[in-house]
């Protein structure tokens, strides 16, 4: 016997359809248990995949559990717009209309509509400040890159351990080659500006291989946290465009913009796949 439940793969930040971060949303979530979730996200083998379920605070549209392949996440930004999507899509109702706001173990996260975007406010950082040289030097080791070439290094933590180093220029960034045994547990940012004329104003890659994702295709959470940091440091100007996945094939575009002390982390999202799931009945608590 299983358990039909809604399901839905979401592509987020492309382009255009296919070309972004895609999640896995199972919206029918209650009842099942922890073990089950981490089981399913390992089988979809996505960087995340993710549980709505009811809120337990009262503000909340609704709760959001992150997964990776490797384990559980407070908090991550693709995952927090494709659920948001999928929630929408499915007949969710927010509280206050154009405002979504999402629950899950990092608090509550707020989300607004704009226009054919969606786009969360950066939760605060959990972390931050300039990195300690000797974990510089084990970044750029990782690299392969000279640490000459690392123009700068912050912390850029919102919850998934995010740290960054700033290189010189965008050619540099898609020329890394990492060596992911080095960097181990570390998970590695990597920003440099576009010359003039590019339709991004910087070019990123995330690098999480402790989670069993050597790099990821286009990462909300380090866009939030690498907006605070470029922004208030005077290196990026209040609104700017990032691309990500360029190096792996994909167009993300990540639209940034500080409003009122609020950093605002957007990008399309579209549903590719929908349709049902089908979890052994035993798996979910009260059903059968």
């Amino acid at each position: 016997m299983t358990a039909e439940l809604r399901f839905a793969q979401v592509d987020v930040f492309g382009a255009s359809a296919l070309l972004g971060n895609p999640v896995a949303v199972v919206v029918d979530a209650e009842g099942l248990s922890d073990e089950t979730m981490a089981r399913f996200a390992r089988w979809t083998n996505l960087s995340e995949t993710t549980f709505l379920l009811a809120p337990t605070n009262d503000a909340a549209d609704y709760r959001l559990r992150i997964f990776t392949p490797g384990g559980e996440l407070p908090f991550a930004g693709h995952p927090t717009l494709g659920s948001a999507h999928a929630w929408l899509e499915a007949g969710g109702v927010p509280k206050t209309e154009g405002v979504v706001v999402q629950e899950c173990a990092a608090g509550l996260v707020e989300l607004r509509v704009e226009g054919d975007r969606l786009a969360f406010a950066g939760p605060p950082l959990v972390r931050s400040g300039e990195v300690d040289e000797s974990t510089v030097e084990r970044v750029a080791r990782s690299l392969r890159i000279p640490r000459s070439d690392v123009l700068a290094a912050e912390w850029v933590d919102n919850g998934p351990g995010w740290l960054a180093v700033l290189l010189r220029s965008a050619d540099e960034v898609l020329a890394l080659r990492p060596d992911f045994v080095s960097m181990g547990d570390l998970h590695v940012g990597v920003v440099a500006p576009h010359t003039t004329g590019h339709e991004a104003d910087f070019e990123v890659r995330g690098f999480v291989p402790g989670l069993g994702i050597p790099e990821d295709l286009v990462t909300g959470s380090l866009n939030a946290g690498l907006a605070m940091w470029l922004i208030g440091s005077d290196r990026a100007p209040q609104k700017y465009v990032a691309a990500q996945g360029t190096a792996l094939g994909r167009a993300g575009r990540v639209h940034v913009q500080h409003v009122d002390g609020r950093y605002w982390i957007g990008g399309q999202t579209r549903a590719i796949v929908r349709g049902t799931v089908a979890m052994p009945a035993d798996a979910v608590t009260g059903r059968s």
